[in-house]
């Protein structure tokens, strides 16, 4: 079995922004020479998610605005986990909503993905590096 393991670093400029990494993934995959397996993408923070979704600027608009309604970075008193003295209790929700980490089929030697389904890195408090785990197994 061939394994590749790799780590991602982002820091986005803004509190909230996507990232496509799709392009990004299908190298790692064509650098692990794995035909047939599985490739795991995972946040390894806690106020981050990686998500497959549409590449279309209209959806991320959506997401933005539905993520805000559920769970509104302001007033920051409004959250428990605030009072540590933090200000990214809404950070940690939409995490939670939008998932941890993804994990895509390997078949011949491709990310074996639907028409439209690209690989997203979704920033909820930013402005500082966070690390992304690719881990890639297979023959």
């Amino acid at each position: 079995m061939k394994s590749l393991t790799e780590h991602l670093w982002f820091q986005i400029p803004s509190r909230r922004g996507f990232v496509n990494i799709t392009p990004k993934i299908e190298e790692l995959v064509q650098k692990s020479k794995v035909q047939e397996g599985l490739c795991l993408v995972n946040a390894m923070h806690i106020t981050a998610s990686v998500f497959i979704n549409d590449d279309e600027p209209g959806l991320h608009a959506d997401f933005e605005k539905w993520l805000q309604e559920l769970a509104p970075e302001k007033p920051y008193n409004t959250y428990r986990h605030n009072d540590t003295g933090e200000d990214n209790a809404d950070a940690h929700l939409k995490r939670t909503i939008m998932g941890r980490e993804v994990t895509v089929a390997i078949t011949n030697g491709k990310l074996d993905v639907g028409p439209w389904e690209q690989i997203f890195y979704g920033e909820f408090d930013g402005k500082r590096k966070k690390r992304v785990l690719v881990k890639i197994i297979g023959e």
